[in-house]
């Protein structure tokens, strides 16, 4: 289990590489202009990804992330917001290196934003991460290639790809 959960961390950091990629000819006034996403533009939903790593590791950390709702800004910046993304999306690689196969069965006790306590199972929670990433990564593929602009696949299979 702990080579497939650091197999979908890698993943995590290779499709926001590739989806990052395909950003580079979308201009500023595009990139955050409101796309009709749940977070209405591209930086709004990237924004919210970093932001949702930032709180679930602070849960699997014990050192919780505060922050008052899921849409709030943390990067304004588009380049800062990149680095950051890559930066938080590391850290799960190393610390699911760090945890023994007992530890990645064991559970998560944590609260959500509204303060109520949930005690769930730690690997089907932290795949839960990198499938909410999964999620709102296409929704920014969706946009991208709505304004014209091609997007590489970026699913779990052609990652796999290139590991062979």
């Amino acid at each position: 289990m702990k080579n497939h959960l650091r197999t979908f961390a890698d993943y995590h950091v290779w499709a926001f590489e590739v989806l990052y990629g395909a950003l580079l000819p979308m201009g500023d006034d595009q990139y955050y202009a409101d796309a009709g996403l749940f977070f209405r533009s591209v930086h709004g939903t990237l924004n919210h990804l970093l932001l949702a790593d930032r709180v679930w590791f602070g849960r699997f950390t014990d050192t919780p992330y505060p922050v008052a709702s899921l849409d709030t800004e943390l990067e304004s910046d588009r380049a800062d917001l990149e680095q950051a993304i890559y930066a938080q999306a590391g850290v799960w690689k190393t610390w699911i290196d760090q945890q023994s196969p007992d530890g990645l069965a064991g559970n998560i006790s944590y609260k959500n934003l509204k303060g109520t306590e949930f005690r769930n199972a730690i690997t089907p929670t932290l795949l839960h991460v990198f499938n909410h990433g999964t999620h709102h990564r296409g929704q920014v593929s969706a946009a991208v290639s709505g304004c014209g602009y091609d997007v590489p696949e970026m699913d779990l299979m052609w990652y796999l790809r290139t590991l062979e």
